[in-house]
């Protein structure tokens, strides 16, 4: 029978992503030391909307947003790590900061401060993240340039250490990413808040059958 297990390498880069994506992301950011976009918080139906042709270009050009129903949308975990690195203005029924927008979208997704963990460091990282396909916490990974261009290779799962997960609705999870052609990474939040990744693989066990 075949299963999948987890690689013991804890490799804090995923497979191929360019040695030097991480030193030119950060290059990016000094780049950015100004307000890159403003947008509206409509709480009520968790909705970031950028109204302004100019800011929506901007978020563009980084990754960062989506049209949907002829809206352009930044998704909560891109609208906090804009928050946290001053790249965005959020206004609404009041002036959002990184905690208060933090502290509202906590009280509709229980899991979104481990989904941020990881959010903000494969950004760091250089990579463009989008939410995924509702496996949990799951993410379709870019590499840089490639976002709009080509199809995500990667879907990233994030658990926080010690967490207790069934071994078969974990390997169910894992073979359907695998039939959409994509490959898996684990994203494990260690307790002290550090993000350590492990890649997946298959090897197949056959039954050992006694020769008369």
């Amino acid at each position: 029978m075949s299963i999948d297990i987890i690689n013991g390498e804890n490799n804090d880069k995923l497979d191929n992503i360019d040695n030097n994506a991480s030193s030119d992301f950060q290059l990016d950011n000094n780049n950015e030391s100004i307000l890159i976009a403003e947008a509206l918080f409509q709480e009520k139906e968790l909705k970031i909307l950028v109204e302004e042709t100019k800011f929506k270009d901007q978020l563009r050009n980084k990754g960062f947003g989506e049209v949907f129903n002829n809206e352009y949308l930044l998704s909560g975990l891109e609208a906090l790590y804009l928050l946290n690195t001053n790249k965005l203005k959020l206004g609404g029924k009041k002036d959002y900061n990184f905690s208060s927008l933090l502290k509202t979208l906590i009280l509709k997704d229980k899991k979104i401060l481990t989904k941020y963990l990881i959010y903000r460091d494969l950004r760091s990282k250089g990579y463009i993240v989008k939410e995924g396909f509702g496996f949990g916490t799951d993410f379709r990974i870019y590499d840089r340039g490639e976002y709009g261009k080509k199809p995500s290779k990667y879907i990233s799962i994030g658990i926080n250490e010690g967490l207790n997960i069934k071994s078969k609705d974990f390997v169910d999870t894992i073979e359907q990413i695998e039939n959409m052609g994509k490959d898996t990474v684990i994203a494990v939040i260690e307790r002290r808040g550090e993000v350590i990744y492990y890649k997946t693989i298959k090897m197949s066990f056959f039954e050992n059958i006694k020769k008369n």
